[in-house]
């Protein structure tokens, strides 16, 4: 690191999870709460979720991060009542799901904030993130706002990883030559990837 001038975090699955996928958090849920479903299934609901929450602003600039969830977890089980015709997909089971992924993350962050606030003591950061336009709130609401200078958000900016143009916005708010940088991320291909192809040293956060 003692090249290193500043670093470059992403946010989830990396600083609010450790490293888990965030669809492995949520399946974790979904089998503590009991829903019998296939793998597969699970995987057509989690990223129809996701297209939906990019495509349209369900999420609001306002939303902290546990309604942010709700709506989440209520797409996925609307996509899923369509698909299996099952009654087990409601509302209150939905929000059980939404809680426990709520309270993994602020138990996770108890750990991952006093890291996240040492290296800032160190070195200028920047948040770069596919987040749904409230990044800030969300910051806030965890205490992590004073540790990053910046905040490159995909919903805001309207590129999103992998595109490694998200990346450049994150070294040019640094202002720093991009090998004089280091990023972090639970993601090859969103963040390793393309963040190495500006240049940028990297750590790939990867909890198996």
């Amino acid at each position: 690191m003692s090249t290193i001038k500043g670093v470059i975090f992403d946010y989830g699955g990396t600083i609010d999870t450790n490293g888990i996928h965030w669809g492995e958090v949520i399946a974790e849920q979904y089998r503590l709460a009991g829903v019998e479903i296939n793998r597969d299934l699970y995987r057509n609901a989690y990223v129809h979720g996701e297209r939906s929450l990019a495509k349209a602003p369900i999420i609001t600039p306002e939303d902290t991060f546990h309604p942010l969830l709700r709506k989440k977890i209520a797409i996925q089980f609307e996509h899923l009542r369509e698909l299996t015709q099952s009654q087990q997909f409601t509302p209150g089971l939905a929000d059980r799901i939404a809680d426990g992924c709520y309270n993994k993350v602020k138990g996770t962050l108890a750990t991952s904030r006093a890291i996240v606030e040492q290296l800032s003591k160190q070195y200028p950061m920047v948040l770069v993130t596919n987040f749904y336009g409230n990044m800030p709130v969300v910051l806030n609401e965890f205490e992590l706002t004073n540790y990053f200078k910046s905040i490159v958000e995909s919903s805001v900016v309207g590129i999103r990883k992998p595109d490694p143009a998200l990346f450049a916005m994150g070294v040019e708010a640094l202002g720093l030559p991009a090998n004089e940088i280091v990023v972090i991320g639970d993601s090859y291909v969103k963040d390793i990837h393309p963040s190495s192809t500006l240049g940028c040293k990297t750590v790939w956060l990867k909890n198996i």
